[in-house]
């Protein structure tokens, strides 16, 4: 009896918190233009931006992916006073607001930056403003979703299998190779599908970084930000677009990958 009052008195907030996460999603299906979806779709621009998103935020992923898994699998394995240290400065793009990940990228990377400079200097390549600029933006923000799976992932993987492989003669990149990568599978798919689905959206570090050049670097959260000024209707049928992609990436992970996440 006292643990259904219990659940009584819990379900009000509850319910509270579930229309706030739902309901703007469900407000936004309502109102779209859908029987002008196609044509809003086939524009020129939204089309660009579109296939702009889709390529930098699948290269983005790429990087992170590259990049994400060895720094994984040194937060599962390191010392763990050390590891404590680097996972807070690993997971800052979390918290940190995507504008100042902007510009503290343009701080390292622009004509002017720690980075950016000496090499503008040395190539006359200069990074901000160019596609490669918003693959940069988007995997910044979205690669600490990947190693928190993949990490989480790697510690799952009993230390017993890396021992028994050693024993056979494995090296550590054997190791790495045949046994810690096969066991994080789930794990590593469901980074892969929550990182891409962070960089499609990225909206602040690319349009500090990047910019909004159509063709360029204008991705589709940007195209809806700009029809809002002069469409909000066109803005709205961009946005179920993002919000549809979101859809499938959720039933994705809770088909088949979300175990990882929800154990980690």
């Amino acid at each position: 009896m006292k643990a259904r009052r219990y659940s009584a008195i819990l379900l009000v907030p509850a319910s509270f918190g579930f229309a706030l996460l739902v309901f703007p999603a469900l407000a936004l299906a309502i109102r779209t233009p859908w029987h002008r979806l196609g044509s809003i779709i086939m524009q020129v621009e939204v089309r660009q931006a579109l296939v702009l998103s889709l390529i930098t935020s699948t290269a983005a992923t790429a990087l992170a992916l590259v990049l994400g898994v060895p720094l994984a699998w040194w937060l599962a394995r390191g010392s763990k006073k050390l590891v404590s240290l680097m996972r807070s400065l690993v997971l800052m793009p979390l918290v940190m607001p995507p504008v100042v990940g902007g510009v503290a990228l343009l701080q390292l990377l622009g004509r002017r930056g720690v980075i950016g400079g000496p090499l503008y200097r040395i190539t006359g390549y200069s990074i901000p403003f160019t596609t490669v600029a918003v693959v940069i933006a988007e995997a910044f923000v979205a690669m600490p979703f990947l190693v928190l799976a993949v990490e989480s992932a790697f510690v799952q993987v009993p230390i017993a299998l890396e021992e028994a492989a050693r024993v056979d003669g494995a090296n550590n990149f054997q190791i790495f190779r045949k046994v810690l990568i096969p066991s994080a599978l789930p794990g590593i798919a469901a980074g892969v599908l929550l990182c891409w689905a962070r960089a499609l959206g990225e909206f602040g570090a690319t349009i500090t970084f990047a910019g909004s050049f159509p063709g360029t670097t204008r991705t589709l959260p940007l195209e809806v930000y700009l029809a809002l000024e002069t469409d909000p209707a066109g803005a709205i049928a961009l946005s179920i677009c993002l919000v549809l992609l979101s859809v499938f990436i959720v039933i994705g992970l809770r088909g088949r990958w979300a175990g990882a996440l929800i154990k980690s």
